[in-house]
């Protein structure tokens, strides 16, 4: 269990995201200041600088990343590495309370809909397909620099980058992540 601290960094982290995507839903993202964003949250510009680099960060910081990775990892060594990360995805996804699904939505709405929240969200995509690499590298034991082992990881963030593109409130990232996974594991074929 976490500790005090820990529990209030995280209080204060989900507050300031909490308070960030409702601006940018009521004002645009553009019009949407960072001390705005404190003043709502309830932070001084100090603390918001503490947790996010940058007002980008707020909708870019995503931690989900590290816990489907953890769940990958504790999958079964009879999984193959698709099936051991669509299974991940489940495990994670669906444990999530309905607050952060629906925030997750609205970040993903927001994000789609700013070109360079767009642009910057590559870059996370890179350092996902690095975090990936290395833990199916570890589950097959190969190196996470082989040219396959990176290739496989780039697939699978590309299936996570084409359900993020697509998802709305009438079809869930789950969903079509789910899919685009079973696509990869028949081969692609269309």
């Amino acid at each position: 269990m976490a500790g005090l601290r820990e529990r209030k960094r995280a209080r204060t982290h989900a507050q300031i995201q909490q308070e960030a995507i409702r601006l940018f839903r009521q004002q645009g993202y553009a019009n949407t200041r960072v001390d705005q964003i404190c003043e709502a949250a309830e932070v001084s510009p100090s603390t918001f600088f503490r947790y996010f680099p940058t007002k980008e960060d707020v909708l870019l910081d995503d931690r989900l990343d590290e816990q489907v990775v953890e769940a990958f990892r504790a999958q079964p060594p009879e999984l193959t590495p698709i099936q051991a990360v669509r299974e991940a995805f489940r495990t994670v996804f669906t444990a999530l309370p309905r607050e952060v699904k629906t925030w997750e939505t609205e970040r993903q709405a927001v994000i789609r809909s700013v070109p360079e929240l767009q642009a910057r969200m590559l870059q996370t995509f890179t350092d996902s397909i690095r975090m990936l690499a290395a833990a199916v590298a570890e589950r097959v034991g190969r190196s996470p620099d082989e040219l396959e082992v990176r290739t496989f990881a780039g697939a699978l963030i590309g299936v996570s980058l084409s359900a993020m593109m697509y998802a709305d409130e009438n079809v869930d990232y789950v969903t079509l992540m789910d899919a685009g996974l079973g696509q990869l594991e028949r081969g692609l074929t269309l």
